[in-house]
């Protein structure tokens, strides 16, 4: 299983499935990330943690946490 923490920097990737429950999957959805959307990868903080992503033309930080829980192709 591939996830968005995997993706590196200048990558685009499409969505799959989100993983996670209750408030963090809703918490995911309402930031845009959603099935079948692509999301660019931008950068990386320099260890790691956030990661700047282009998704629906906004930008977006996220943590390696949450990148964990979304599966990408």
């Amino acid at each position: 299983m591939k996830t968005l923490r995997d993706v590196p920097v200048g990558g685009t990737v499409k969505v799959k499935k989100l993983h996670g429950e209750g408030p963090v999957k809703r918490r995911i959805m309402d930031m845009g990330i959603t099935k079948g959307v692509e999301i660019y990868v931008r950068k990386v903080a320099p260890l790691g943690d956030p990661m700047e992503l282009n998704i629906r033309n906004y930008e977006l930080s996220v943590r390696k946490a949450d990148a964990e829980m979304i599966e990408v192709e």
